[in-house]
């Protein structure tokens, strides 16, 4: 494999770190949890730089607990690798291995007709602050930390290996473009070739795009991919509204399933134009609309104007980014649950959806069911639902997307 890539250009080697914890650290690691905050660090035998090797110490009997890489940058200063008295070695053969047991957790996905999955869900599946997603035949790598400089050449190889991608795109996070540690640029395009920066692929057997090089994120959202298909199926021949849409998740499925009129409600006139795009990669005899409103304004006024819809999905992004915005975040999640309650046709559907991962599932749940009990009208929870299997959790931290499915009688 030939890389178009010097990932190891780097102002330093990294090296082995011998390091104590307090109590709470150490009571971490043991856990199997991924992280470890600065504060818990009580003892480093040396000066520390991003992607050195942490070998964490018990505190009284001196033995290994546990391998992780230290992150100069980052208030979590070790990224564990490996927790537990058993020994590892932290090389591209162990790396490997976590790759192929990543995507032996894919397997029942991809044996569906879908080509597009995430191979590796960071901390989830042993790989703090990596991203790894796969489009038909392009994999996207995103990095968030400096750790996987020194490694980076090693894992790509075993990515492209087990997924069998032709193109290996790398993407950055901001503070990862800033750093001078390495000499790689953001979208650069490091194994194959990349004709088109916008990729087709296959969502259980409905198409989609995704801009692999500008796109957020990696180009696309995966991690909805079995709450669009089980939307699409329940939208046979129904008038669909869905909020927040992005690049048409949502309402693509409807359409592609049947829907007699969907409606996508975005911000962005450019992400409007992108979901109607893709559904033209489908057949559909429905009407497609787009409106390019914030979601809260234009939920109003379809309102005052009488308008309802027999599907109504309102799925934001992330409104607890901090933990000093968790309570405004829950009023939000009230508030849009309510305009979703009046805007739901008699006898229709309402999804709710959330992926903040600091607002738990059960308090999201119970936000709803309160919003529901006050309103007017009768309604069931018929189906709640998580995290897809590309996206698993090893951790109660890696949770955050949760969705309620409500049936209403009248």
């Amino acid at each position: 494999m030939s890389l178009n890539i010097k990932s190891n250009t780097l102002t330093y080697s990294p090296k082995r770190l011998a390091i104590k914890l307090n109590a709470k650290g150490e009571q971490f690691v043991l856990q199997g949890h991924p992280w470890v905050f600065s504060d818990n660090i009580t003892k480093v035998n040396t000066d520390a730089n991003s992607g050195d090797l942490a070998i964490i110490f018990s505190k009284n009997k001196n033995k290994v607990i546990g391998l992780g890489l230290y992150d100069a940058n980052s208030p979590i200063r070790i990224k564990m690798l490996h927790s537990g008295n058993t020994p590892a070695t932290i090389d591209n053969a162990f790396f490997k291995q976590k790759i192929e047991a990543a995507f032996a957790k894919r397997s029942g996905l991809l044996q569906t007709n879908t080509n597009s999955y995430r191979l590796l869900f960071g901390e989830n599946d042993g790989f703090p602050g990596l991203i790894a997603d796969v489009y038909a035949h392009v994999l996207v790598v995103k990095l968030y930390s400096e750790i996987w400089l020194p490694y980076l050449d090693g894992i790509l190889e075993s990515l492209q290996t087990v997924s069998n991608a032709q193109t290996i795109v790398i993407r950055l996070s901001r503070s990862l473009e800033q750093s001078k540690l390495h000499n790689i640029k953001n979208g650069a395009v490091v194994y194959g070739t990349l004709p088109n920066e916008v990729i087709q692929f296959i969502e259980h057997g409905v198409h989609f795009s995704a801009n692999v090089i500008k796109g957020h994120k990696t180009g696309y959202f995966l991690d909805h991919r079995a709450n669009r298909k089980q939307v699409g199926e329940w939208s046979k021949g129904k008038t669909v509204l869905d909020v927040f849409s992005y690049a048409g998740g949502f309402s693509v499925h409807a359409l592609a399933n049947g829907a007699k009129e969907v409606t996508s409600l975005d911000i962005s006139k450019q992400a409007l134009d992108i979901a109607y795009q893709n559904g033209k990669l489908n057949n559909y005899s429905g009407t497609h609309k787009t409106i390019a409103d914030d979601a809260f304004v234009a939920l109003k006024k379809l309102i005052k104007n009488k308008q309802t819809f027999d599907v109504v999905v309102i799925d934001p992004p992330s409104f607890a980014k901090q933990q000093s915005e968790i309570e405004l975040a829950k009023k939000k999640y009230a508030q849009l649950a309510q305009l979703g309650v009046q805007l739901t046709a008699k006898k229709g559907l309402l999804v709710l959806a959330s992926c903040s991962s600091r607002v738990l599932a059960q308090t999201f749940f119970d936000i709803n069911a309160q919003v529901l009990r006050e309103s007017s009208r009768t309604s069931d929870c018929i189906l709640k639902t998580y995290h897809d299997s590309d996206h698993p959790i090893g951790f109660p931290e890696g949770a955050y997307l949760k969705c309620g499915y409500y049936r209403f009688d009248v």
